[in-house]
């Protein structure tokens, strides 16, 4: 028992290793060229808040693990020497719930300050920033707490007469209890037994619980999104590829076209710095700000285009061969996708919301794989869980294009500055606190008795003023509903190609 222990705890720290250093090649190959040799800590908080977020995920499986080593204890107090998991929880979304609404806010004010400014202005302006907004969710917190941060608990309150035992065990319908004289007063207890335990809860795990109802809201909605739109996004780009090369000439028309269209977004951006140096920074100017956002993502999104339809070099043919391979993988990926994405809807119909359960479909599939081989469930369940974070992502990405009020961020390889970075990595912090609940509860069979289920399933679902949200599958019925509406828009319109729809755009 004490070796799989060690096992495991080795194990996580190879993980977390792996992880961070993931995440570094992902910084340094992601990062636009002016962030290079600077903003080194905007840097350490993306590497240190993706790293936290992956390990959140990932933990869910250790959690199971860790619940292994117990199953088969055979002395008392083997379980004493398993992963303090409940602990570590608490540690990772609290400072998961630090860096959402304390670090990365300061980390982007101070990125975005005006760079005219000395780096102590700028520091104190973020400061400020911060201290402001630490300020308002203190009193949120400290207020919600005082008044409402207790957990009730539905209790019945049994008692039963002791009787001898008898020489014969028999019990039926009539006699369900050990004698023939007397039935059990616990079974034919009233329903006006039943009473309401309350007791408050600890201030971490209060702070967890309002971080993932806030999360819930992003997830039900960039989830149920994203579910349909990430793979069926993946097949309707193959369905709308490049079918063949453009010729040259019309790849001069176009270029031409670009470039013109170029010039005029280079003038319009002067034209706000020039208002910005000037104090203008109201409503209109960041309106503005956002509309040349958008047309300069559309005017890259117009190059990459018109670069597929006519590879140069004298490697132009293995480019063109490798377009090709890259639009049939994405036809692969999003088949594959669909069928998990199918499976995941699916299972939250079957599972949660009807009640009783239809069956436990996909946590009998993760142990029949363990039957298999130990660690398959285990990494099935680990990539159904990565699986639904990008899912969030992808549909935060869809409805940024087309919401005003959400500021665009794209992630582009080689040219994505901190600032997107950061907004990013705040999106999946705070997204995978819901991702881990969502997934605790949708796979409560097979993740049973772990700690996660204990803070994310009594104590969450038990809280005053938020367990209703969850007696009533309300983010559930929200994701498969939007779910449902995305699948049938795509289904319908996806296929199409886009037409053209602001000023910098790819002449037709």
């Amino acid at each position: 028992m004490g070796d799989f222990n060690l096992a495991l705890v080795i194990v996580a720290i190879v993980v977390c290793v792996i992880v961070f250093l993931v995440n570094v090649y992902l910084l340094v190959n992601y990062q636009h060229p002016d962030d290079i040799n600077q903003a080194y800590f905007p840097k350490f908080v993306v590497v240190l808040g993706l790293s936290v977020a992956a390990i959140s995920i990932l933990m869910l499986p250790a959690d199971v693990a860790n619940r292994q080593a117990c199953r088969h204890a055979i002395y008392n107090g083997a379980c004493n020497l398993t992963l303090p998991m409940k602990d570590l929880w608490l540690a990772v979304y609290i400072l998961d719930a630090i860096l959402v609404f304390f670090v990365i806010p300061f980390a982007m004010f101070y990125y975005e300050g005006d760079q005219d400014k000395s780096v102590g202005k700028r520091i104190k302006s973020a400061l400020c920033w911060m201290v402001t907004t630490a300020i308002v969710c203190a009193l949120i917190l400290g207020i919600l707490y005082g008044l409402i941060g207790k957990v009730d608990f539905t209790v019945r309150h049994l008692s039963s007469s002791t009787n001898s035992f008898p020489s014969t065990w028999e019990f039926s319908s009539s006699q369900q209890c050990i004698g023939n004289t007397h039935q059990c007063s616990a079974y034919t207890a009233s329903p006006s037994s039943e009473k309401t335990w309350t007791m408050r809860t600890t201030f971490p795990e209060y702070v967890v619980a309002l971080a993932t109802i806030v999360g819930s809201v992003l997830f039900a909605i960039f989830g149920g999104v994203g579910i349909a739109c990430l793979p069926l996004g993946l097949i309707f780009s193959f369905i709308r590829r490049p079918k063949a090369v453009i010729t040259r000439s019309q790849y001069i028309k176009e270029a031409t076209e670009l470039g013109k269209k170029a010039k005029d977004l280079k003038k319009a951006a002067e034209s706000l710095r020039q208002e910005e140096k000037g104090g203008s920074k109201g409503r209109k100017f960041r309106k503005n700000v956002k509309s040349v956002e958008k047309e300069l993502l559309q005017l890259e999104e117009d190059v990459k285009l018109l670069e597929e339809m006519y590879p140069q070099g004298e490697k132009a043919e293995a480019t063109w061969a490798l377009t090709v391979l890259g639009y049939l993988a994405k036809l692969v990926l999003g088949i594959l996708g669909l069928i998990v994405s199918v499976a995941w809807v699916g299972h939250i119909i079957i599972y949660l919301l009807v009640d009783p359960p239809l069956s436990s479909f996909l946590n009998e599939v993760f142990i029949k794989l363990d039957d298999i081989w130990g660690l398959l469930g285990t990494a099935a369940f680990a990539f159904f869980c990565f699986y639904l974070l990008l899912a969030v992502i992808a549909g935060a990405m869809v409805l940024g294009l087309r919401l005003v009020f959400i500021t665009i961020h794209p992630m582009k390889w080689g040219a994505t500055l901190m600032n997107s970075f950061l907004f990013n990595v705040g999106l999946i912090l705070l997204s995978s606190i819901s991702v881990i609940q969502f997934c605790s509860t949708a796979f409560a069979y097979y993740a049973q008795a772990t700690a996660a289920q204990e803070i994310f399933g009594h104590t969450l679902e038990s809280l005053r003023g938020i367990k209703y949200l969850y007696k009533y599958n309300v983010f559930q019925i929200a994701f498969v509903a939007l779910a449902g509406l995305t699948f049938v828009y795509y289904a319908a319109f996806g296929w199409r190609r886009k037409k053209p729809s602001g000023r910098f755009q790819l002449s037709t």
